[in-house]
């Protein structure tokens, strides 16, 4: 139950950036939906509701597209599961427990929808964005259990309150580190525009390398990975250093 050191976290909130670009990956590749970025999800759907306004009367397209429908799937999930990381202010959103056992949550998700993307037997690419790959029952099972995982994922980190933001929204993490007033200052280790950097590059080889596993194992196979991955880090929680209490002016050891 001790907490840990955030300035001591950058280990797993790295690998944490990396599950973003991995497997967002996954999702990207099969129906063309983040299921991570929430942005461009929330405009979709705004984007379908005004398309019910869009012609003359009796013309106009009521349907609700499957993209639109895996967008909807993906936002909700995801509020769904950065909901269960409110579980962590009530453990202790800091406590090695609550980071090992929220961790361990999000591989759970990530077993459940490598499950249901191989029970569903669909491929794993999508040739063009109005034909996704996956459209049966179990494969929006699937995205629904990747959003969550990264739902989680975001509020864990953000309660870490590192450099590293939710582990999940970049474009912020972008703005900061144009804005950082050390941006060229290349001498010197600087912790806010370092990690910021970090940050970004880790997310980078997440996707590279999710891609490059759903072209070897397909999309069942590379998730199967993430979860082992998650596990990991899971189990490196375990080891990050406390945070020591402050120790009062003037109080000494007797």
């Amino acid at each position: 139950m001790t907490s840990v050191h955030p300035d001591q976290c950058t280990p797993p909130l790295v690998a944490y950036c990396f599950m973003t670009g991995f497997i967002d990956a996954v999702g990207f590749t099969a129906i063309f939906v983040w299921c991570g970025f929430q942005t461009g999800n929330s405009v979709q759907l705004a984007l379908a509701l005004a398309r019910l306004f869009q012609g003359p009367p009796g013309q106009r397209d009521f349907s609700f597209h499957i993209a639109d429908k895996q967008a909807l799937t993906s936002l909700i999930t995801f509020i769904l599961g950065a909901s269960v990381g409110r579980i962590g202010d009530h453990m202790g959103s800091k406590t090695r427990l609550w980071l090992f056992l929220g961790t361990m949550i999000q591989a759970l998700f990530t077993m459940a929808a490598a499950l249901c993307v191989w029970k569903s037997g669909q491929g794993s690419f999508a040739e063009l964005r109005g034909d996704p790959a996956w459209t049966t029952p179990l494969t929006f099972v699937a995205v629904g259990f990747m959003s969550a995982s990264l739902g989680l994922q975001g509020i864990m980190g953000k309660r870490v309150n590192g450099q590293y933001a939710t582990t999940i929204v970049l474009t912020t993490i972008w703005c900061e580190l144009m804005a950082d007033p050390k941006l060229f200052n290349l001498r010197a280790w600087v912790v806010s525009r370092d990690h910021k950097l970090i940050a970004i590059v880790s997310l980078f080889i997440g996707g590279f390398a999710g891609r490059a596993l759903i072209e070897a194992i397909g999309a069942a196979g590379t998730l199967g990975v993430g979860c082992g991955l998650r596990t990991l880090i899971a189990i490196g929680w375990l080891f990050v250093p406390e945070k020591k209490p402050a120790v009062k002016p003037g109080v000494g050891n007797k």
